[in-house]
């Protein structure tokens, strides 16, 4: 059975990033992007992580240009933007796509394990994936889901 951890992707420094780090650790899975209506969900996402990852918890963004391009910097810029504006200090990936033939093979396991309101593609920037500690996805979150929301979630899925 495919899991979270049989995947890999490359952080916006370019180094690979083996996926497989994060097993036995619960993940939130974000396609994030820095010019959206939603970017101020960067701020709940990092108190999320403060909040927990002392306890095998994780959020990883995966910023995307796919929906109103609202993601047009390249990795340099991405980065700059979140430590400087949120103080972002979990992994951020490079650039990739979400949806369609060029899709991130994680995105393209993601969203064949937990579809949407739209079926199984991505709707907006934001989308969020709760991953548990067996690399199996618990549930997937509307981008207008606030990232403080999730925190009971998140809580029964360390204690699991």
């Amino acid at each position: 059975m495919t899991s979270l951890q049989d995947f890999s992707a490359t952080s916006l420094d370019g180094q690979d990033v083996d996926l497989s780090a994060y097993a036995g650790q619960v993940v939130l899975v974000v396609n994030t992007a820095s010019q959206c209506g939603f970017t101020p969900q960067y701020k709940g996402l990092q108190e999320l992580q403060e909040q927990y990852k002392d306890q095998g918890f994780t959020v990883i963004g995966f910023p995307c240009d796919q929906f109103g391009h609202q993601e047009p910097g390249d990795e340099a810029a991405i980065g700059a933007f979140c430590e400087k504006n949120y103080g972002v200090t979990f992994p951020m990936m490079s650039k990739i796509e979400v949806n369609g033939d060029g899709a991130h093979p994680i995105y393209q396991w993601l969203r064949g394990q937990k579809g949407g309101l739209l079926g199984s593609k991505i709707k907006w920037n934001f989308t969020k994936y709760l991953v548990g500690k067996d690399g199996q996805v618990i549930d997937r979150y509307a981008p207008t889901t606030k990232p403080e929301k999730l925190a009971g979630d998140i809580e029964k899925a360390l204690k699991a």
